[in-house]
């Protein structure tokens, strides 16, 4: 139990209890959808605490995967995991190619637009359904800013640093 946060990355959340038989509904955060099922070993976050699980069956359902893990057996099992991220070790992924990145690379970057304001860090990506959104921490509190091309103009992984269109004010 406690697997370090730094070795992990986060690839969806359980949604709930799906059916009575100890299956859950997963939201993954992945671009193909049941590309979770891959990994035999899951990570699921029990309040501060992560601990490995392992799916021993799981579907595709449009872009939601179901699955049932080893030990679960009812709907109360299932349900006491609602709302709780999955993850995997990050040593477990294929690793990046080119110009692309894992929405856990972003966390912790340096945002700065392109007058040269720093407008914070990066604490979490999630999706508001019509696209991705970053949550930047500033001193003055958080921003919300889209990921869509609009805003994001270039991603620094080495310079540790996303450049965006976005005014310091707003």
């Amino acid at each position: 139990m406690g697997e370090p946060q730094s070795r992990l990355v986060v690839m969806g959340r359980v949604l709930g209890p799906f059916g009575v038989k100890g299956w859950v509904k997963i939201q993954p955060y992945t671009e193909r959808p049941g590309s979770l099922a891959q990994y035999p070993a899951w990570w699921i976050r029990i309040e501060q605490d992560w601990c490995e699980f392992q799916p021993e069956e799981s579907e595709q359902h449009g872009q939601h995967l179901v699955a049932r893990m080893r030990g679960f057996v009812n709907r109360d099992e299932a349900a006491r995991f609602s709302g709780a991220e999955i993850a995997v070790r990050r040593d477990a992924l294929p690793k990046a190619e080119a110009g692309e990145f894992y929405r856990s690379d972003l966390v912790d970057l340096k945002v700065v637009n392109q007058a040269g304001d720093d407008l914070g860090r990066v604490k979490e990506m999630f999706d508001n359904g019509a696209h991705d959104i970053l949550r930047v921490e500033w001193e003055g509190g958080e921003r919300l800013l889209p990921f869509i091309p609009a805003v994001v103009k270039e991603i620094d992984l080495d310079a540790g640093e996303i450049r965006v269109e976005w005014g310091a004010d707003w």
